[in-house]
């Protein structure tokens, strides 16, 4: 069964030959890399919208490095017992955990608005739906996913409610109090700490939380690995030039990542 939708008139996508196409003509190539690009021009702010290809590079050199691989791990694990026919990863990004989600599910779907980072994706796994799309309008049919998950990306609520079925999960990863702190504290001059809470308050008028856990990761990264960590996160160009400089002269830096990992359960919706 097709999963995806026609993001002009939203009627259901078929693959036909090498493209996507709805009952009413609208036709999406599948482009060499083995993606199909669902962000439709007039959903479009920018030109290029999404992280840019610096950031897409160095997320992927640093996640193929292993450093996040317990959270890979943990994401894995709680598929594995939810056990879903359908998984839509929004925010996919270069693919490192929604390649590793397809091995848990008949259906997987990989979706993010930076084309450069779903052409890399695409490489990694052809068992997964690659699309460039935008979380405003999830290209996706009505009522179709198990499971939705979003790794410190938007989490687009009433899209998330539509595409799901009624008994379904959405799986969020955003950053722990604690995460990335001593990065932080050696670029900017007042830290915070992450405030992971508010999206249980967000969620909670259509999703209960059903399970909730921490996920750490030591690391001690060498000179490389510390610039690569730096540029694929909005600290990039947030931090102060002069101790982004400074801090990316140093040969080895030890800092702890720390995922808040939530599991809410789709709450039933009252009937019309």
């Amino acid at each position: 069964m097709s999963l995806l939708m026609c993001p002009v008139c939203r009627q259901a996508l078929h693959l036909v030959e090498n493209a996507w196409r709805c009952e009413n003509g609208h036709s999406y190539d599948v482009a060499k890399q083995g993606y199909v690009n669902l962000h439709v021009v007039q959903h479009k702010h920018s030109k290029t919208p999404g992280d840019t290809p610096e950031s897409v590079l160095a997320r992927r050199e640093f996640l193929q490095a292993g450093f996040y691989q317990s959270l890979q791990q943990t994401v894995v694990a709680l598929l594995q017992q939810l056990q879903p026919k359908s998984v839509l990863d929004i925010g996919c990004g270069e693919g490192y955990y929604t390649s590793a989600m397809q091995g848990c599910t008949d259906q997987c779907v990989g979706v993010d608005i930076a084309k450069t980072a779903i052409q890399r994706a695409a490489k990694l796994n052809a068992n997964v739906t690659w699309v460039v799309g935008t979380g405003a309008t999830l290209p996706v049919q009505d009522r179709t996913i198990d499971v939705c998950t979003s790794l410190f990306s938007p989490i687009p609520q009433s899209e998330i409610v539509r595409v799901l079925r009624e008994k379904a999960y959405l799986i969020v990863v955003t950053p722990a109090p604690r995460h990335l702190y001593e990065l932080r504290e050696a670029l900017f001059e007042q830290v915070t700490l992450h405030e992971p809470q508010k999206f249980v308050e967000q969620l909670a008028a259509q999703f209960k939380l059903v399970q909730s856990q921490c996920v750490e990761a030591p690391m001690l990264l060498d000179q490389y690995a510390l610039k690569n960590l730096i540029a694929m996160t909005p600290y990039a160009y947030k931090a102060n030039p002069e101790r982004r400089m400074r801090l990316e002269q140093v040969q080895q830096f030890s800092v702890i990542a720390a995922f808040q990992v939530y599991v809410f359960e789709k709450k039933q919706q009252p009937s019309n």
